[in-house]
Order: C-alpha cells, then sequence, then structure tokens
C-alpha cells in the first residue's frame, strides 16, 4: 500500500497544477454555434469567440473551423477539441486579421505562453505550403511562429511553440495575428495556454560563496594588524 502511494505521490509531483490563464483557450464555445463538417465567419469587433475579440481591418474575418470539415481532399482536424481558428478567414487574406484576449496579470511575474499553429502544404489547392501567426504583447512583437511542414498535403498538422515574457502591467493584451500571403487560405490556431511562472527573481549568492568572498578582506586585515606590530 505504501508503494501505490508512493507511485502516485511521484506522479502527482510531475503534474504542472498551475491554472492556464487563458478563457475559452481551443476556441469551442460560439455564438453562434459552429456545427459539425463546418465554419463560422467572425469580422473584427465581435466578441461571439467566447472570451476572444477578433482584430482587423474592415473586410477581413476570421474562420472559427470544425474539426471535420473537408475540403479538396483535405482533412482539416483541431489540435484539441471540436474546433480551431483560421486566420486568414473566408473574404479576405491579410497581416491585420486576428484575434486577441486581456489577462489580468501580476506585475514581475514570468509567463510562458503555448500555442499550436497548423498547416497544410497544397499550394494546388490554394492552401499554400507554410502557415505564420504573428504573436503580440501588449503591442509589442514577440515574434513569428511558422510552421513549415511538408507532410501535410492530406490531413492539417499542428506543431506546437512556447514563448517568455514578463508582466509590466496588471493586464496583458495578447493578439495572433495571420502571416501568411493573400494566396494562402489556410493558417491554423488551436491550444493556446498560458501559465504564471511567478516572479522573476535575481540570484543572490549562498552563505556559504558569501564567507569565501569575504576571505581575502580578513586576510587583509590581519595582514595590516601584523605590519603595524
Amino acid at each position: 500500500m505504501q508503494r501505490i502511494l508512493l507511485t502516485i505521490l511521484v506522479a502527482l509531483a510531475g503534474v504542472d497544477a498551475r491554472a492556464n490563464l487563458i478563457t475559452n483557450p481551443s476556441f469551442e464555445t460560439t455564438s453562434p454555434v459552429v456545427a459539425p463538417g463546418t465554419f463560422g465567419i467572425f469580422t473584427p469587433g465581435s466578441t461571439g469567440v467566447t472570451g476572444w475579440t477578433v482584430v482587423g481591418n474592415a473586410g477581413t474575418d476570421i474562420g472559427i473551423t470544425s474539426t471535420t470539415f473537408a475540403q479538396s481532399g483535405i482533412s482539416f482536424v483541431a489540435e484539441d477539441g471540436s474546433n480551431w481558428v483560421d486566420l486568414t478567414g473566408l473574404n479576405t487574406n491579410n497581416d491585420t486579421e486576428g484575434l486577441q484576449q486581456t489577462i489580468a496579470t501580476n506585475i514581475g511575474d514570468s509567463y510562458t505562453l503555448t500555442f499550436w499553429v497548423g498547416n497544410v502544404d497544397s499550394p494546388g489547392t490554394g492552401f499554400g505550403v507554410t502557415s505564420t501567426v504573428n504573436v503580440l504583447v501588449n503591442g509589442a512583437s514577440l515574434g513569428a511562429a511558422t510552421n513549415n511542414c511538408t507532410a501535410c498535403t492530406t490531413t492539417l498538422i499542428w506543431m506546437q511553440f512556447s514563448r517568455t515574457f514578463t508582466a509590466s502591467s496588471t493586464s496583458t493584451t495578447l493578439t495572433f495575428l495571420n502571416g501568411d500571403p493573400s494566396n494562402d487560405n489556410s493558417n491554423g490556431l488551436d491550444n493556446v495556454s498560458l501559465l504564471d511562472n511567478g516572479p522573476v527573481t535575481t540570484a543572490t549568492p549562498e552563505p556559504s560563496s558569501i564567507a569565501l568572498l569575504g576571505m581575502p578582506l580578513l586576510g587583509l586585515a590581519g595582514w595590516r594588524r601584523y605590519s603595524r606590530a
């Protein structure tokens, strides 16, 4: 019995108990609901994707896509759950379209952001060859994340990316924008996670290190007393 309890405790120790701070991280909840095998279009200013706000220039949009949606012989499966976001939308494709969410944060805390980018390599169908998502924190770029898989010719394949930042305010806005060219009509985003790593601290010397640093000073003081004698 003790061995079983020990095994359970060891297993639990390896589980990250921090809560995901993102609301609706896999875009499962929308209004209107996206029916299986279809996709829904959401325009700038829309809050129809629970927890998120759609951004972009006038005339742009994004698409919440069902995991059972298929077209041109390609299966567009979600990385997690039943839905995923196509940042290229339907009517246009430029680098202003995307979505964002504002989260309460602690000033000075380090945060880890992870997300998945989905890609198909099918230029003949208009779905392009790579998928690039531009990530911003409070308007500042955290860099581009590009999925350039080549074996994803018949199924949407996902790749995970991670970014770390330190919060400088009590609220942080995360923005995900389309980075694909106008002739690429598929750019997937799914399963977004934000974890609080706690305050960023500056390492301080250990007591033994402090003692070693003080030894030359003690030696110097002793030498001066000896010289005076």
